[in-house]
Parts: structure tokens; sequence; C-alpha cells
């Protein structure tokens, strides 16, 4: 019975629509959120793109299951940083479940991240790793 509904589950995947990336469809960083992280997200994805750095972002509406074709969007690009006002829960289920290496982006202080948060981690992390 367990598995049955487990595939029950996994069905659904086949009526979620297309995760939309904003940015280019590939390149050196996916940032990648859910749930009240979207406008600090979307603002210094935008803002890095104006500078000219190779990030593209996407916010997931579905979790349980994931888009279908979640696995091939994270598969083209270098890195992927995920900002979570958590401690990492959406960093641990990508992870497990696609073989790419998570950036986790935890906080836990009952405020919202600022695009001023988000956008340093983007510079940090592709200034340091020399894009």
């Amino acid at each position: 019975m367990v598995l049955r509904r487990a595939e029950k589950v996994a069905r659904v995947a086949d009526f979620i629509p297309k995760t939309e990336v904003s940015g280019p469809a590939q390149g050196d960083l996916l940032v990648l959120g859910w749930g009240g992280t979207y406008g600090a997200i979307a603002a210094a994805a935008k803002q890095a793109q104006q500078e000219g750095l190779s990030v593209g972002c996407a916010h997931l509406r579905y979790l349980n299951p994931f888009p279908k074709d979640l696995g091939n969007i994270l598969g083209r690009y270098r890195q992927v940083l995920v900002p979570e006002l958590n401690l990492g829960q959406l960093s641990m289920l990508i992870q497990a479940r696609y073989p790419v290496r998570v950036i986790p982006l935890n906080k836990v202080q009952g405020q919202p991240f600022t695009i001023r948060e988000v956008l340093g981690k983007i510079r940090s992390i592709l200034f340091l790793n020399g894009s």
C-alpha cells in the first residue's frame, strides 16, 4: 500500500507546469527558492545579470513531487544556491534527489532575506570561484 501511494504521488508530476527560469537557460549559478524568498531572489538575480554575471533563478511551487524538468534545469548550471528561511530543508531534499552540490544560504532570524544578502552571496560564490 505504501508503494502504491508513493506511485500515485509521483504521477502528480505529470500535471505540474514546467519550471520557469529567469535569466540564462544555463550558466554559472542557479538561485533556486520557494515560498517567501521569491522577491529577494528575483531582484538579486536580476541585479547580478545586469552586472554581467551568468545567474539564473527559479522559484518552486511544488515540492512533492518536484517538477519533472527540475533535474534537467539543475544540470545546466555549474552551481546551485538555495536561500532558505529555515535550516536548509529544501537544500537537503534537492541534494538527496539530484546529483548536484547545493550551496545553502540559511537564515533563521524571523526576518526575510534582503536583496543585499542574496546578492552578496551570489557575488562571493562567483568571484571566489573565478567566474
